[in-house]
């Protein structure tokens, strides 16, 4: 099976769950395309059996590129079995009601876009302290503290928990399977 993984990145953690997904899918013998959907060229969607769409959650938003590749291709989406992953700081608060706002990120863009994924999968993106200016450390700590979160700045910190998302891909494509 072809299976496409689209994805943005801001902070390239979203790059890197992509490739990850796309090393998944090769090891269990499907045919793994990966696109940076912010960089020129075409896509290949109507090439595809499936596909799997990957992106961040910064201030409130996915990245425009992101919803502008959706826009462009919602109809050649909605024609193949397709799963969204979004990568969010906030799904690893200890705060209930920050976890309830990261997890409606994928509702407001379905209503954005016009397009729905068939299954959604919300991960805990990484706190990079490291590449951080002053400000956006301090700040990214404070709120880090805020939520229950790591606060040593001497190191990032990936708080994505890479056996769930194992499991969202490997159930998304043993339903992809009984589909087609």
């Amino acid at each position: 099976m072809k299976i496409a993984v689209f994805f943005a990145t801001v902070e390239d953690h979203t790059r890197k769950i992509a490739g990850r997904v796309a090393a998944q899918l090769e090891e269990a013998g499907h045919e793994a395309v990966l696109v940076d959907v912010s960089q020129p060229g075409p896509t290949g969607v109507a090439d595809m059996d499936a596909a799997i769409l990957a992106a961040p959650i910064h201030v409130g938003q996915y990245p425009q590129a992101f919803v502008a590749f959706i826009q462009s291709w919602k109809s050649q989406l909605s024609d193949i079995p397709t799963a969204l992953i979004t990568s969010s700081l906030g799904i690893a608060s200890k705060i209930r009601v920050e976890r309830k706002e990261a997890e409606s990120f994928p509702e407001v863009l379905f209503e954005q876009t016009g397009w729905r994924a068939n299954r959604v999968h919300n991960v805990a993106g990484a706190l990079k302290y490291i590449e951080y200016d002053f400000f956006k450390r301090w700040m990214m700590r404070r709120i880090s503290a805020m939520e229950g979160g790591p606060v040593d700045t001497s190191k990032d910190h990936e708080l994505t928990d890479w056996d769930q998302l194992k499991e969202f891909v490997s159930n998304f494509v043993l339903e992809v399977d009984v589909v087609t």
